[in-house]
């Protein structure tokens, strides 16, 4: 008898994106253009408005459910929303991040006051997404998770000024998680129904319990989990029933390169059993990922996206292979509980990814022709 499968109302859907989209050149260049003095920030919002409009119907065109804003007003993919917090300033860094085989633009965090949610800049821009996309498609809203920002303070506490402002860990988070906890109500208020936190916490832990050696100082990383885990959650807590949060755990993912190793092992507990969100959409395009045994640990009733397409090259995967390697997850995790995306967006800066914006489109087409042939007509 063949399997029934669920029909997806609500992300995630069969077939999927994480979010962030190559920058149209015209774009780029017009960011170029404002760094410089020679147009105005109002003509760049006007470029980006005109960006966003052409993305959704794009998006719709390949027949995706959620859509979002392709993160076009942002330079990177967490440290713009950091910036938009009150209290939070952009400042130099004393160095970029480091990648695998790039070293990054160098730039992040400083304190100037206690930390606040209100009059975020990504409300605008969400109701600017929501009013462009065709009736019946989902908005998706992407921000980095509550454990980012903690991670991007900690980073380099000197410069970003956090004891400056908070002597106490727990006021700290406190103040954190009631941030967030405003900027998702106001989401909500402004019609936001799926909301995705992005968060490569998970996949430092797992290379730095992989590869202590990669650790500058010592770290209590069991305390450092559950320290994520309740912070994320304190974030999510208490929100409207009929919104939906998922997370994306990544491994970094800038101009092609990466910056952890490591399976989901060593963080299936407690990512999978006591984060509070709905889904996870995870990396799982290389060996770099691990095996999908973890899944096993997936609690309840969640969903879990195989990002088993890559989004840092142009090449595409072969559909047979992708529809073995879900057949292979589901030894662990219902098919039913399963879904397909990139394993990251293909942006997360706003260099993007090293591929065409054809050979983009191109994956998501496959991803939509996998979904069919897995889920049948309920993708």
């Amino acid at each position: 008898m063949a399997q029934h499968f669920s029909k997806r109302t609500q992300s995630p859907f069969r077939f999927d994106i994480v979010g962030s989209f190559l920058r149209p050149a015209k774009l780029k260049q017009a960011r170029q253009q404002l760094s410089a003095g020679q147009i105005t920030p109002q003509q760049l919002t006007k470029i980006e408005d005109e960006a966003i409009i052409a993305l959704l119907q794009q998006e719709v065109q390949v027949g995706l459910h959620a859509v979002t804003d392709g993160e076009f007003r942002r330079s990177w993919w967490h440290l713009d929303f950091f910036w938009g917090l009150e209290g939070v300033q952009k400042v130099a860094a004393a160095t970029g991040y480091q990648f695998h085989d790039e070293v990054t633009r160098a730039e992040t965090v400083q304190l100037t006051a206690k930390i606040s949610g209100h009059h975020h800049p990504f409300i605008e821009h969400f109701k600017f997404t929501q009013e462009h996309a065709p009736a019946g498609v989902q908005v998706k809203q992407t921000i980095p998770a509550p454990s980012q920002f903690l991670a991007e303070l900690k980073r380099r506490p000197e410069q970003t000024r956090v004891a400056e402002f908070y002597l106490d860990q727990d006021d700290l988070l406190a103040d954190i998680a009631q941030a967030y906890q405003q900027v998702i109500q106001d989401l909500y208020d402004a019609g936001c129904r799926t909301l995705q936190l992005d968060d490569c916490t998970w996949g430092a832990i797992a290379d730095w319990q992989a590869h202590p050696e990669h650790l500058s100082e010592s770290l209590d990383l069991e305390q450092l989990k559950d320290t994520y885990v309740q912070l994320n959650n304190a974030a999510i807590q208490n929100l409207p029933a009929d919104l939906v949060v998922n997370t994306h755990i990544c491994r970094g993912n800038y101009h092609s390169t990466w910056s952890y190793s490591g399976g989901y092992q060593s963080v299936a507990e407690p990512l999978f059993s006591q984060e509070n969100v709905q889904a996870y959409y995870l990396e799982y395009d290389s060996q770099r990922a691990g095996d999908f045994q973890p899944l096993k640990q997936v609690s309840g009733d969640k969903y879990v996206v195989l990002g088993l397409v890559t989004s840092k090259s142009g090449t595409l995967e072969n559909k047979a292979a992708l529809i073995q390697r879900l057949q292979e997850a589901s030894q662990f995790i219902d098919l039913d509980r399963l879904a397909i995306s990139p394993q990251c967006g293909f942006a997360s800066t706003e260099e993007g990814n090293v591929l065409t914006v054809e050979q983009q489109w191109a994956k998501i087409k496959l991803l939509e022709e996998v979904a069919q042939e897995v889920w049948g007509h309920e993708v």
